[in-house]
């Protein structure tokens, strides 16, 4: 099996490209998600982060207050360092588990929006980043999100830029109209070349 992580800059259509994958039967392991969950849920990171960041960082219901939490993380690049110090961890050992879960798949997509930032694309056997070019990703979160192009590029400072993105992916799926009819013909090809992969990988360890 062939562990492929699948990134991109915010707006760039990481979440429709995965959409066409899944649909082609291939397993998504969405690390953003997964963070999330593992923000909510999982009782010694909740310690981690209140003892770092403070109890107001979660809801009297006991939820991660998503709008605080990046509030600050967004502003301090040190505060962003230290919660992916804490969740990372947790995300990678899920995301070993899973991957044996299914084991049976020709290859499988981890999808994380800092892929490179956090160096654990070198876990992974082939990169795929999704790229829109910066003026096209703006004008979509902007429109996605009701937020100012402030906020947005206050978002993307933490984030590679595209020439780093595509100078270090093995593949590159190009998205700039951002529709299906862009993206469908390059998924097609890019499927049949990893399960091609995979079967010299599989012939190679025999």
């Amino acid at each position: 099996m062939l562990k492929v992580g699948i990134t991109g800059g915010i707006g760039s259509g990481k979440s429709t490209a995965c959409n066409m994958f899944r649909n082609l039967g291939v397993p998504i392991f969405t690390a953003d998600v997964v963070g999330k969950q593992i923000l909510n849920e999982d009782a010694a990171v909740k310690k981690q982060v209140i003892r770092t960041f403070g109890e107001d960082m979660y809801t009297a219901e006991g939820k991660i207050d998503r709008q605080r939490m990046a509030q600050l993380v967004f502003n301090d690049p040190n505060e962003l360092e230290k919660l992916n110090e804490i969740v990372h961890p947790k995300v990678n050992e899920a995301f070993e588990q899973w991957v044996e879960k299914n084991a049976k798949a020709p290859y499988v997509l981890k999808e994380a929006a800092i892929l490179f930032e956090t160096g654990n694309y070198y876990t992974l056997d082939k990169i795929i980043n999704v790229f829109a070019s910066k003026a096209q990703r703006i004008e979509r979160i902007k429109k996605r999100d009701d937020v100012s192009e402030a906020d947005v590029l206050k978002r993307m400072r933490f984030q590679f830029s595209d020439a780093e993105r595509n100078k270090m992916a093995d593949f590159i799926l190009m998205n700039e109209d951002g529709n299906e009819e862009e993206l469908l013909p390059q998924i097609m090809e890019l499927h049949e070349i990893l399960l091609n992969e995979t079967k010299q990988w599989s012939m190679s360890i025999r």
